[in-house]
């Protein structure tokens, strides 16, 4: 209940993205059990790249992935 308070106070900035569906099929089937979502990841996600030095050296050293599907690079 505390969360959806909170939530009503926060301007949200509807986008859209395309994603690895590989990567978010499992992320699905991880999460079907749990109140976790796409939104919170990305949320969350983007909140340590900000605020976290580590993290973002992290994403930015990541191997590029590549769609099985079409072999883009990402």
């Amino acid at each position: 209940m505390y969360i959806q308070k909170v939530m009503k106070n926060i301007d949200l900035k509807l986008t859209s993205v395309k994603v690895v569906k590989g990567l978010y099929s499992n992320f699905r089937k991880d999460c079907l059990d749990t109140e976790f979502t796409l939104q919170k990841l990305v949320n969350r996600a983007l909140y340590l790249y900000e605020n976290d030095e580590q993290f973002k050296s992290m994403i930015h050293e990541m191997e590029t992935l590549k769609e099985e599907h079409n072999n883009k690079t990402l």
